[in-house]
């Protein structure tokens, strides 16, 4: 019996709906009219308050209108209030290029939202029952979904400010069917529910039945199969959250770069993970053609000898290698030049993010490392250039004889091939490369006994450690 079974299946997910200002979207076809009417039975005894939100997306012309108007004199008979609109959404399609399921669900899910936000009803209830659960779990596996999306339609999740619940996925078809039967319903049929061009109704009619065949309660285990999983991968995914943020050295909008040593000391299954949280973040609308394939091609990058590579993703996603790191990024690997002019004592903020500045030396010198250079003022030819490189770079290397390429020293140096572009190279007014901050000084960099007087350079990178997954 339907009522018992949603009553128990409700019980099971610890959910109440007492007292629930509730929006149901109704098509007028079996599921969500039984949805409906179910709820109907329920709301004195509750105190549910209802709203109907029905959406025509005049894929049938008259023919879906009718079934609008359908839902429209249900609920007039009923005293339920009742929303509705009409969006051409094969124009939709024609426009944006997206599919018909997709461009429809958009134009409900907008419409739906709307209704909840208009009354301030928090809940939205959806009619999928135990059979769309199984063909979605079944779908996503074939096509490689990753991640939650195996785990097919949950039961509850966020909408916006409010929440969408789904009672009936504890049912088959065969239970609303006969419910609607029992409660003397006559919903309306969509003709394109029985057609074999869509993916969907191919696993229904030909899956679906195979496997009730097998075992006629298969439609419970799939449920609680998705339950366990989505729990699981829930505690998976904190867990990895918490991993990559010791791996990546740098998180951006539409950049995010990971030190591929740490990475693969993180636990297997959380590295898969991590390559999926990544995209997520990365990819605002998921691509239909992203799948369980391209994570795979990812650890062939990271794993391959060669210590540089490149894929293309869908949507014009790059992933990088270069040496031990990993980068991920929307923008393009060409980078504009540029050219800045020092002709005194200063700061020069960079396009990296860094910034180098520029000062006399007063009183004792400084402690000198990587990211800070001294010239003698004798030696120094203004103005001071701060540039991009070009090819053909070469510069002499303190403590060695002859010059060498930048080109070799950012090899040598396991600098990544997307940041030695934006790299600043440092020279004086002759050209002569005087620095690469942060990699190499030249041989006349130093102490000089004969000097009076010293200028001190000194460079500052953008922060890479700042990035979190939140």
């Amino acid at each position: 019996m339907l009522e018992t079974k949603v009553k128990a299946f409700l019980h099971h997910q610890a959910f109440s709906l007492t007292s629930k200002k509730i929006v149901i979207g109704v098509s007028g076809g079996p599921d969500s009219l039984a949805l409906l009417h179910y709820l109907l039975a329920e709301k004195e005894k509750q105190d549910l308050h209802l709203i109907v939100a029905h959406v025509d997306h005049m894929f049938r012309g008259q023919e879906s209108y009718e079934d609008a108007i359908f839902v429209r004199d249900f609920c007039e008979q009923h005293r339920i209030p009742f929303e509705m609109t009409r969006v051409n959404v094969p124009e939709i399609m024609n426009k944006t290029g997206k599919s018909s399921q997709i461009a429809a669900r958009d134009v409900r899910y907008e419409f739906f939202l709307k209704i909840m936000e208009k009354y301030q009803y928090p809940f939205l209830a959806l009619a999928h029952h135990g059979d769309d659960q199984m063909e979605t779990m079944l779908m996503r596996v074939t096509r490689g979904s990753t991640g939650l999306a195996r785990a097919g339609i949950p039961f509850i999740r966020p909408f916006y400010n409010g929440t969408i619940f789904r009672p009936f996925l504890g049912l088959e078809r065969a239970d609303i069917i006969e419910y609607c039967q029992k409660q003397n319903l006559s919903p309306r049929i969509d003709p394109s529910n029985e057609k074999g061009i869509y993916s969907r109704n191919r696993f229904r009619k030909e899956i679906i039945p195979f496997l009730k065949k097998e075992n006629p309660h298969v439609h419970e285990h799939f449920q609680r199969f998705s339950e366990e999983l989505t729990s699981d991968e829930i505690f998976l995914q904190e867990l990895t959250v918490q991993q990559m943020n010791t791996v990546m050295t740098k998180k951006e909008e539409s950049k995010i770069t990971i030190d591929i040593q740490r990475f693969l000391e993180v636990a297997l299954p959380l590295q898969r993970r991590g390559i999926q949280l990544i995209l997520n973040y990365l990819y605002k609308e998921k691509p239909a053609s992203l799948s369980a394939v391209h994570i795979d091609q990812v650890f062939f990058l990271i794993q391959h000898p060669h210590p540089s590579g490149q894929l293309d993703f869908p949507n014009g996603l790059k992933v990088t290698r270069s040496y031990y790191s990993l980068s991920f990024q929307f923008e393009s690997m060409e980078v504009p030049s540029y050219h800045f002019e020092m002709t005194e004592p200063g700061v020069i903020n960079l396009p990296n993010g860094g910034e180098i500045g520029s000062g006399y030396v007063i009183g004792e010198i400084p402690p000198i490392d990587g990211n800070t250079a001294l010239f003698s003022v004798n030696r120094l030819k203004w103005p001071i250039i701060i540039r991009s490189r070009k090819e053909g770079d070469r510069m002499t290397i303190k403590g060695m004889q002859g010059s060498k390429k930048l080109k070799s020293i950012f090899i040598d140096q396991k600098v990544p091939v997307q940041e030695r572009n934006l790299w600043p190279i440092v020279t004086d007014k002759d050209g002569r490369i005087i620095w690469l901050p942060g990699l190499k000084k030249s041989s006349i960099e130093g102490i000089d006994y004969t000097a009076q007087q010293y200028i001190l350079f000194t460079y500052q990178s953008k922060d890479l450690l700042g990035g979190t997954f939140r």
